[in-house]
């Protein structure tokens, strides 16, 4: 499955992605003491809606187009508006036409005292996102195979932080490399925060990789998975799914707030689900 950014930005798969990154970050902000967030397979950093790549596919106009188009409750809207206040914030004359990647979301959350790693394997696109960082001493983008990050890059010398993992699953066996990265990661970071993102598009795949995780004996493993069709036999990307290792203790709460406001604006198909449940952690062991 070929997951390139540029053809998929601002899609549901984005839009729940980004979300939860942003409830992240903010989480890291309620302390004083620095944090740094790495972005493993970090992209351009800013995708042009117009362009050639997003235009082919237009998959923004059903999400993030949908969402900012849509009415929330006051407790959903409260946890949506830093993500939608960034994406805004990037249109300024009110027209959709540009959509931040996850680096340069992590940099609108960035404090001062706070630094983002950026790392890209493709030449092309590093040089692109170092283009959008230049000059900017918090941010570090290096033209690096982010698989790499998860061990020499860890820990950080924060000593608190996120790790981000978003491949772009365009080879066979990423599901089990991101089980064996993820475990050498925490034998080196055990205390911070891992995000794993991951298509859903073969269920048994997706469930042996849950499988998987569960028997690396992380303690604290929390998963949600965004549907937006029912299974089926056809291949395609049904659902959004990520993996957060050592999450907030606040995240469980907020995503049962959001997903189902989510779920009504994103979905295509009626029932098509969510889930927001452990793997392994202090409420479930499942």
């Amino acid at each position: 499955m070929n997951y390139r950014h540029a053809y998929h930005a601002g899609n549901f798969a984005d839009v729940v992605k980004h979300i939860i990154l942003t409830r992240l970050v903010l989480y890291l902000q309620r302390k004083e003491q620095a944090f740094r967030v790495i972005d493993t397979h970090a992209g351009i950093g800013r995708y042009d809606l117009k362009g050639v790549e997003a235009g082919k596919t237009n998959e923004w106009q059903n999400g993030i187009g949908r969402l900012l188009e849509a009415k929330f409750d006051p407790d959903v809207a409260a946890l949506l508006s830093p993500y939608l206040d960034i994406v805004r914030s990037e249109n300024t004359d009110g027209a959709m036409r540009h959509y931040p990647g996850s680096p340069l979301i992590v940099r609108h959350l960035l404090r001062r005292q706070d630094r983002l790693s950026a790392l890209e394997l493709h030449p092309r696109d590093a040089e692109q996102l170092g283009d959008l960082f230049a000059g900017d001493v918090q941010v570090r983008v290096i033209e690096l195979d982010g698989w790499l990050a998860m061990g020499a890059h860890l820990p950080p010398k924060e000593k608190r932080g996120l790790v981000l993992v978003d491949p772009p699953f365009e080879v066979a066996g990423e599901f089990d490399r991101l089980v064996d990265s993820l475990a050498k990661a925490h034998k080196r970071f055990s205390g911070g925060t891992f995000a794993l993102w991951y298509p859903v598009k073969d269920r048994q795949e997706v469930r042996r990789f849950a499988e998987a995780l569960r028997d690396t004996g992380i303690p604290k493993i929390l998963r949600t998975e965004l549907m937006i069709r029912a299974p089926s036999a056809e291949p395609r990307l049904d659902g959004t799914g990520m993996i957060i290792v050592n999450p907030p203790f606040t995240l469980e709460a907020e995503l049962r707030i959001l997903f189902p406001a989510l779920s009504k604006i994103l979905t295509e198909e009626k029932n098509a689900g969510f889930t927001v449940d452990w793997v392994r952690g202090e409420q479930v062991d499942a």
